[in-house]
């Protein structure tokens, strides 16, 4: 059996559109992930905010001595 160039050129063709195809779903999923990281600080600072309002706090001083 013999290995012709074009069967050769076939098969690397093949291997390139499976790279291709993993390499598309990979990075969206990296940009929903990059996406759902910034909602997620955007939303906690946002509560934090909320919560430290002024007058919320509290601070007592004692004085020794």
């Amino acid at each position: 059996m013999t290995v012709q160039r074009s069967d050769l050129e076939d098969k690397l063709k093949e291997i390139q559109e499976v790279i291709d195809d993993t390499s598309v779903g990979a990075r969206n999923i990296g940009v929903a992930a990059a996406i759902a990281v910034v909602v997620v600080i955007l939303l906690v600072y946002l509560m934090g905010r909320r919560k430290g309002r002024k007058g919320s706090a509290q601070v007592e001083i004692y004085r020794l001595g």
